[in-house]
């Protein structure tokens, strides 16, 4: 398979990981539902998705089936598997060109909002390392795989340039707090890594920190959803908190911000 976006992008490990199990539930899906996999049916892509919908979702969830979320991400693997027959020439098919997958009706920022105080109280639980870790995703607002890849040549002063999603560079200025822990953890590989960990290991660890806190674990992007809901509060602009978090679009940067119901009170006193 090819691993380039439609948009010519470098897709990350982790969406190929997700395409990868969406493939290992489609195929035996297909094999067992009389779906010839090179040439499906132009209403297959939809009793996929059908079926999908009605899955019970092993105790998680409030519906007892799989989230709209979980749905698009497994119908997207499809689509991509698709993608790269084409690709290779070994078939026309497109059985999910029909298929429209209803969006999540509970926004993402209500389902995994960001850590706020967490932060706080995790960090004195974590060893310096792990600590520098949190801080890269909670006030530099890095992607944990960023945060992960994070060399010391990558450091300029009060600047680090960031490797991102897509093959994407930028520059994101570091707080007072995050160079200070930078400079208590010296690089650990040959390439001047401040890390070792892979995602997993990375997670157990940070999974550890806050059960010790006695806090739920919910994942290193609302840590990454703490830094903009930050900023935000302290820019009210949007355009400015997508350039730090290395956003290609506004509407991304929306959905990674808790805005206050009562945002606006000050401003329509005296309307």
């Amino acid at each position: 398979m090819t691993t380039a976006s439609r948009k010519g992008a470098r897709t990350s490990r982790k969406t190929l990981d997700a395409y990868a199990l969406a493939v290992r539930d489609f195929v035996p899906w297909a094999q067992a539902s009389g779906v010839q996999l090179l040439r499906p049916g132009r209403r297959d892509g939809g009793r996929y998705l059908a079926t999908l919908q009605q899955r019970p979702s092993q105790g998680k969830g409030k519906t007892g089936r799989l989230s709209a979320a979980t749905v698009a991400q497994y119908v997207a693997g499809a689509r991509a598997l698709y993608r790269a027959l084409r690709w290779a020439g070994a078939t026309e098919a497109q059985p999910f060109d029909g298929a429209f997958v209803p969006a999540d009706p509970t926004p993402g920022i209500v389902k995994n909002p960001p850590y706020m105080r967490e932060i706080d109280a995790v960090l004195p639980l974590c060893e310096p390392r792990l600590a520098a870790l949190l801080l890269l995703c909670a006030h530099a607002g890095l992607r944990v795989n960023e945060a992960l890849g994070v060399r010391q040549g990558d450091l300029h002063g009060h600047t680090l340039t960031v490797h991102g999603k897509g093959g994407k560079v930028r520059r994101v200025p570091l707080g007072a707090r995050v160079r200070a822990a930078l400079h208590d953890v010296p690089p650990v590989t040959a390439d001047g890594r401040y890390f070792a960990w892979d995602y997993g290991q990375a997670c157990y660890r940070m999974k550890k920190a806050f059960a010790q806190a006695g806090l739920a674990w919910r994942g290193f992007h609302a840590a990454r959803k703490h830094s903009g809901t930050r900023l935000y509060a302290a820019t009210r602009d949007f355009t400015r908190v997508g350039l730090f978090l290395g956003h290609a679009s506004v509407d991304t940067t929306r959905r990674y911000v808790a805005v206050a119901e009562d945002d606006v009170s000050a401003e329509v006193e005296g309307f």
